[in-house]
């Protein structure tokens, strides 16, 4: 058999990350694992590489490896999972990409149990607009494609998914998911109807803990991603939701930095880059830090315990250690949040 260039390529860079990753597991292999709850929740966000690229940093490597140690019993991944949103790219090219990240990444997890709940990135499937419509549209077409055709597999429990992958809810067990398509910064009213009617059905409302997951955060956390369109523009939107419905906690990803929030009542959860380029907190000095986070149900205490590890060192990232507060150059002052969440039906 042949190899093209990039074939060559992407399969040396996935040998010697293995090689990589093999050393780190044999010295991380002995660190403590968190107590495990009644239910496992693993995060991760922003796995990809640079624009076009089939392959993986040796962090996202590890991160899949723990990962399957760890044993989740659902994945919540925020998005970009691939490198997409550069015009020009092939629709052949970014299958590729999707193959890469299913070979790499999906199948791997899958095959250690559990199941997988993605969100659209903006370098999965962007919602910009333009005048003609999706500027993206063949990005969108292709994570449609590759999305529709594992959709069974994933190990979902399903409650509404009409516009799956873009937009759908999931019950898995006491908790209740709605995922939003806020790849970019603009989310449709009439989407935020939906989340609101999905949060206030009857799956929502039996379930002890619900989370909304979109991957752009409502205000400003990494630095060089504190601007417009880097954001939801209209995160009062997303307030007045987890207001209506009681939802414990928004998950977002894109500004490539952990930190634990809160707004105006609103839990925040901002997941660091499993995948390149970590980013500094604003106004803070510690170096940036690629990481995955757990949440652990314990049912029987009523709470949800979040470890947070960081993959270079395999060490947990302690609360303590981050800021007490963020401040956004525009939006309110992003508290530290109280850890451990409480579990528990709305009022």
């Amino acid at each position: 058999m042949t190899l093209s260039r990039r074939q060559f390529l992407e399969r040396a860079s996935t040998a010697a990350g293995a090689l990589v990753v093999a050393g780190w597991w044999r010295q991380a292999a002995a660190a403590p694992a968190p107590p495990r709850g009644d239910l496992r929740l693993a995060l991760i966000s922003d796995l990809n590489a640079s624009y076009g690229s089939t392959s993986y940093v040796p962090q996202v490597q590890r991160g899949v490896e723990l990962l399957k140690s760890l044993r989740p019993d659902l994945v919540l991944c925020a998005g970009d999972m691939v490198a997409g949103q550069k015009l020009g790219l092939s629709g052949g090219h970014l299958d590729a990409m999707w193959a890469s990240f299913d070979r790499q990444v999906l199948q791997p997890l899958l095959r250690a149990g559990g199941g997988f709940a993605p969100a659209m990135g903006n370098h999965d499937a962007s919602s910009s607009r333009g005048p003609g419509g999706f500027t993206f549209a063949l990005d969108r077409e292709r994570a449609a494609r590759f999305w529709g055709e594992r959709r069974q597999s994933l190990g979902l429990s399903f409650v509404e998914a009409a516009r799956y992958p873009f937009r759908y809810s999931l019950r898995q067990g006491p908790v209740f998911v709605v995922v939003l398509d806020a790849s970019s910064a603009t989310v449709p009213a009439e989407d935020w109807a939906w989340a609101r009617s999905q949060l206030n059905g009857p799956a929502a409302r039996q379930a002890r803990l619900r989370l909304v997951m979109g991957h752009l955060p409502p205000y400003g956390v990494g630095l060089g991603r504190d601007r417009a369109g880097e954001v939801l523009q209209q995160p009062e939107q997303l307030r007045q939701l987890v207001a209506a419905s009681g939802a414990h906690l928004y998950v977002s990803g894109h500004h490539h930095a952990y930190f634990p929030g809160v707004s105006g009542g609103m839990n925040l959860l901002s997941l660091g880059a499993m995948g390149s380029g970590p980013r500094r907190r604003l106004n803070d000095a510690r170096p940036p830090e690629q990481t995955l986070t757990l949440l652990d149900l314990f049912e029987q205490r009523g709470e949800v315990v979040e470890t947070t590890l960081e993959l270079n060192t395999l060490q947990i990232v302690r609360p303590a250690s981050l800021p007490l507060a963020l401040q956004p150059s525009t939006g309110p002052r992003l508290q530290r949040r109280e850890l451990p969440l409480k579990l528990g039906a709305p009022a």
